[in-house]
């Protein structure tokens, strides 16, 4: 299990849109949480290499995964939110592809094709065979 020190996270709390009346003019309740993936020493390199190919418009250009959360119209929830999302980004990147292995088409599966072709082939000569001259 990968744990990140809280040191390497960067977080700020800004006024979250929408609803939520008076109190969404006063409280500072949306998290935008920051994640430096070029430069964490916790990550090991196979990781963040992983972490930077994906296309994902939250990393920046500089490496920084910037992660924004106001679902929740406190804090708290938010806090949590964020950086459950972050777990996520990094458990799914943790996840290697299994590699895949080139294989041959058999014998039999390339003589259905070519039985294919050929009755598809002879269905079409059939259509031009007719002699319009009888008519």
């Amino acid at each position: 299990m990968l744990s990140i020190p809280e040191s390497e996270l960067i977080e700020s709390f800004v006024r979250a849109s929408g609803p939520g009346g008076q109190n969404v003019n006063k409280v500072a309740s949306a998290v935008e949480l920051r994640f430096d993936v070029k430069n964490s020493p916790s990550l090991s390199e196979a990781l963040r290499a992983r972490v930077l190919a994906r296309r994902d418009r939250r990393l920046t250009a500089d490496g920084v995964l910037v992660i924004q959360a106001n679902r929740f119209r406190d804090q708290a929830k938010n806090r949590d939110d964020a950086r459950a999302r972050l777990a996520e980004i990094l458990q799914a990147a943790a996840h290697v592809p299994k590699k895949r292995i080139a294989t041959k088409p058999t014998r039999a599966s390339k003589e259905r094709r070519l039985d294919a072709k050929r009755q598809r082939s002879t269905h079409k000569q059939q259509r031009s065979r007719r002699n319009w001259s009888e008519d």
